[in-house]
């Protein structure tokens, strides 16, 4: 029986069956976001599927952890500007209210967003964008990927 990537996240990059997975960093996996209704959505995954929360990491995998959610943070950031003249920032955010496994999101955001949301949490976009086809990880996002990786490959040298 084939277990879906989705289901088993991190147990299924560890073993680089995770489609998702734009690179190998110290402490985690720098994932592209299933959904990309804000392009360049990307996810930190702890490497360690049992640790559920920053606090259970010892203090140093904690740091890596958090180092490696500022490299793809400024990753992403970079690789939107450069997309996107309408980029404004990244949003860093550690929740774990649904997943139950250490992960950061990463989410930028653009001019181009709606009024009554581009100042306000990601979290308060309607439900419909979550599921909706239309901003479906796909093809489409290739680029984006490539320019994500292409700058997490720049930041490990600068390191």
């Amino acid at each position: 029986m084939t277990i879906d990537w989705r289901t088993e996240r991190i147990a299924s990059a560890l073993r680089g069956e995770n489609p998702t997975v734009l690179r190998r960093l110290d402490a985690g996996f720098a994932a592209i976001g299933d959904v990309q209704f804000l392009p360049g959505y990307s996810v930190l995954l702890a490497d360690d599927p049992q640790v559920q929360r920053l606090s259970d990491l010892p203090k140093a995998r904690r740091l890596a952890f958090l180092a490696d959610m500022d490299r793809l943070g400024e990753a992403v950031e970079r690789a939107c500007k450069g997309l996107d003249p309408e980029f404004r920032r990244v949003n860093l955010e550690i929740l774990g209210n649904t997943d139950g496994f250490l992960h950061a999101h990463v989410w930028p955001r653009f001019a181009w967003e709606p009024d009554d949301l581009v100042r306000m949490p990601v979290w308060l976009y309607p439900r419909e964008r979550w599921s909706d086809g239309r901003f479906a990880l796909g093809p489409r996002h290739d680029a984006l990927r490539e320019a994500i990786g292409a700058e997490l490959d720049r930041s490990a040298g600068a390191r």
